[in-house]
């Protein structure tokens, strides 16, 4: 049977591909191909940017205010169609039931601070900055942004991250999404169309890295938004940048958790669990490797081993199932052999994930909770991300050796204590190089009106997604100031300046 081709979003249409290259979709559960996504040509790209530009001046002008109220339209449609929008992340990501409507509601979260753009793009003013000399700050919007999408969140980080408050400021995007996973994104584009956002505002297309070369070089782009990995990331932001553009680059990690003698077993090894293995550990802020004392290592370790092991493996859309699979065949193969190199650089396997089978769906990409113990700083297993199920344990003898094992990594998204002691968790919070922290919270990421803050080489750029940061990373702030004379003023042709000093 002919396998359904996707058209790419441009100027409110769904439009017909002229490519002759195209990527097959699959259902991570089954391992069947479902659809083809076009690597659109290097001319189609174009097309969305120019769509993007003509749109600008007239979304730009538009008020805040008639802007935020098509985000609440929006935000109503998201949670009008949410089963819809879940099953599609769960067909085409692998998340199972509970983790994909997870990742519809935080792009209804990022929709709701784009919401509030009346109030957060305000600017600062001063009557008499210098004697009848008045200065107002005003925030702009600047033109058009490109949004660079990863696989592993089809809805939260392009709707969630990128999109809403971009456009909410008066922008206008070009989102590249990914092209292993664009079904959602491709069907949220109808719903802010249907919302009211006017045609060209928000533009979509798949294609590869020469097409992405021409975003980064292209003029009329004013901006870059980019989740990945570090190595890319680190490419778009110097290419993106020596171009003139404002960029931000979130990029990989690899969390650690610092595990006390003090904290509660069983509660502790539940929270490490869910951050661990949740989303099949395809996420920034899973929590992949905890530093546990040695005085509590082998209980813990056998509780981790435990609750594991009772954790139900399924397809996505079964709402029984607690772990999916891996989003597409060339990185459960990766994520395989990852495993086989910890095994060989000598960590001790305390639970072997690599032969789950799903009975009825023996094709599906499925690795089940897989455990390391003993892992030493010599071992790539517990330094770099795997970017899937699988949870290192280093032991440490204290406090302060856990802490420098920690941040002896060179990624720092988010960083986690378990612990009752009020000293330590205060003296953890002070001195880790994370940018989100958890005190006895297994998944440290805060509401989207703080910012997503990753540090170190899991960040690249000056201003975070989220939060205050992304209006002031998607407007640009002018000052203006103005003084006016009463008429005998006017008479006086000695005319007095001010240089901004008082």
């Amino acid at each position: 049977m002919a396998v359904e081709k996707l058209k790419y979003f441009v100027n409110g249409e769904y439009r017909e591909s002229k490519t002759d290259k195209w990527t097959d979709l699959h259902n991570p559960s089954t391992g069947e191909v479902t659809m083809q996504a076009p690597c659109c040509t290097n001319d189609e790209v174009l097309e969305a940017i120019a769509a993007a530009k003509a749109a600008y001046p007239g979304w730009s002008a538009t008020p805040a205010v008639k802007r935020a109220q098509i985000l609440y339209k929006i935000r109503d449609l998201i949670i009008e169609h949410m089963d819809e929008l879940t099953l599609l992340v769960a067909q085409e990501n692998g998340k199972v039931w509970a983790e994909a409507e997870g990742d519809v509601l935080k792009a209804k979260e990022g929709t709701e601070l784009a919401t509030q753009v009346p109030s957060l793009m305000m600017g600062e003013s001063i009557m008499d900055a210098s004697r009848g000399y008045d200065t107002v700050k005003y925030r702009e919007s600047l033109g058009v942004f490109a949004g660079i999408v990863p696989v592993n969140f089809p809805a939260m980080i392009p709707f969630g991250w990128m999109a809403p408050v971009c456009i909410a400021t008066g922008n206008t995007m070009v989102l590249k999404a990914a092209t292993l996973t664009p079904r959602t994104a491709l069907r949220l584009a109808a719903l802010y169309k249907e919302a009211g956002v006017p045609d060209g505002v928000l533009n979509i297309v798949t294609c590869s890295r020469n097409e992405i070369n021409t975003i980064l070089d292209s003029e009329d782009v004013k901006g870059i938004t980019f989740v990945g990995s570090t190595p890319v990331g680190k490419l778009i932001y110097e290419r993106a940048a020596r171009n003139g553009k404002r960029v931000q680059c979130l990029c990989q990690a690899k969390n650690h958790a610092l595990v006390l003698a003090d904290t509660p077993i069983e509660r502790t090894a539940a929270g490490v669990i869910n951050s661990a293995f949740g989303c099949a550990g395809q996420r920034c802020m899973a929590l992949s490797c905890c530093v546990v004392e040695e005085s509590i290592a082998d209980a813990f370790v056998a509780e981790l081993k435990k609750q594991a092991e009772k954790i139900k493996v399924g397809p996505a859309w079964d709402k029984t199932s607690k772990l999916g699979p891996i989003t597409y065949e060339k990185h459960y193969k990766e994520v395989l052999a990852d495993i086989d190199k910890g095994v060989a650089e000598g960590a001790t396997l305390v639970l072997d994930g690599r032969n789950c089978v799903v009975e009825g769906y023996e094709n599906g990409y499925f690795v089940g909770p897989t455990i390391f113990d003993n892992v030493t700083a010599d071992m790539t297993i517990g330094d770099e991300e795997v970017f899937g199920p699988v949870l290192c344990i280093k032991r440490v003898k204290s406090f302060k050796e856990g802490l420098a094992v920690m941040n002896a990594n060179p990624y720092a998204n988010g960083s986690v204590i378990f612990t009752q002691n009020g000293y330590y968790a205060r003296e953890f919070v002070r001195h880790t190089d994370g940018g989100m922290v958890g005190v006895n919270v297994g998944i440290p990421v805060p509401i989207g009106f703080f910012p997503f803050a990753g540090h170190k080489q899991s960040f690249f750029g000056d201003l975070h997604c989220l939060g205050k940061d992304a209006y002031r990373f998607f407007t640009e702030s002018k000052c203006v100031t103005t003084r006016w004379f009463d008429e005998e003023e006017m008479k006086n042709t000695e005319v007095s300046t001010w240089d901004g000093t008082i």
